[in-house]
């Protein structure tokens, strides 16, 4: 298998824990190229951590984490465990780029100047054709005029769609959304899953980890609900929407649908 058809991300028998308490139990999780991952479950069933592990934001305990093929070395063991090589996290981190549900902009940096410092400073990349990229994603999101605001200048929803531009502006191979419209209220809300079902069509990797069942229905390409660190249950939409199979996931879609 090439890096051209392995997954993106691939993650086999996964443990994570803080301290004594045990996050992952086990997780087995394949995002191939150009399919839409969506990560659902209760508050503290282990989404956002197995989103941050898988993007070496946070360190796993036990299990391999490929990517495109190639395996994180690592050094140690249990919570000792720690990644071997700082180039390999930092090259492959950079083909990651992750949306925050806070959407963490620099507050003294305009908008487009947001979207351009990782390019520029982290890799390395020529400013004049970093800006003409960042002003067509930044376009491409909707908020194009807003390039010379300040992020304290534009609502909820508008500082998401420049938290996503400017993952788009690494050129990516996957992108990866915590919570990406759980800030928001319910207007803010559509404007950006608008622009992530936009992403979507143009067969863009990505992993979503959201509490939006409409969204995770609608964009996905496969679905896993995790319950208490465990994958629950896991596939196509249409499917685990329409037709669970456990009871547990019963009851959490019944309980989303109430609310």
């Amino acid at each position: 298998m090439t890096a051209n058809d392995a997954p993106v991300i691939e993650i086999r028998n996964l443990h994570k824990s803080f301290g004594n308490l045990e996050v992952l139990k086990g997780i087995d999780m394949t995002a191939p190229k150009g399919h839409v991952l969506s990560l659902i479950g209760s508050s503290g069933s282990g989404k956002s951590t197995l989103l941050r592990c898988a993007n070496l934001l946070e360190d796993s305990q036990d299990g391999e984490i490929l990517f495109e093929g190639e395996p994180i070395s690592w050094r140690g063991a249990g919570l000792s465990r720690h990644p071997a090589d700082k180039a390999q996290v930092t090259r492959i981190r950079t083909n990651l780029s992750m949306v925050f549900q806070q959407f963490n902009l620099w507050a003294h940096m305009t908008i487009l100047q947001n979207v351009m410092e990782a390019p520029v400073t982290v890799l390395g990349r020529d400013r004049a054709e970093v800006e003409a990229r960042a002003r067509d994603y930044l376009a491409k999101v909707g908020i194009g005029d807003k390039c010379d605001a300040y992020p304290a200048e534009l609502s909820g929803g508008q500082q998401q769609r420049a938290a996503i531009a400017r993952a788009l502006c690494m050129e990516p191979r996957a992108l990866l959304f915590d919570e990406p419209t759980s800030a928001l209220d319910p207007e803010l809300e559509q404007e950006v899953v608008r622009v992530i079902k936009a992403l979507a069509e143009e067969g863009r990797t990505m992993l979503i980890v959201t509490h939006d069942m409409a969204l995770a229905r609608d964009v996905s390409d496969h679905v896993m609900f995790l319950h208490q660190g465990r994958i629950e249950e896991e596939g196509r939409p249409d499917t685990l929407f329409g037709a669970p199979k456990t009871d547990r996931l019963r009851q959490f879609l019944s309980h989303v649908q109430a609310a």
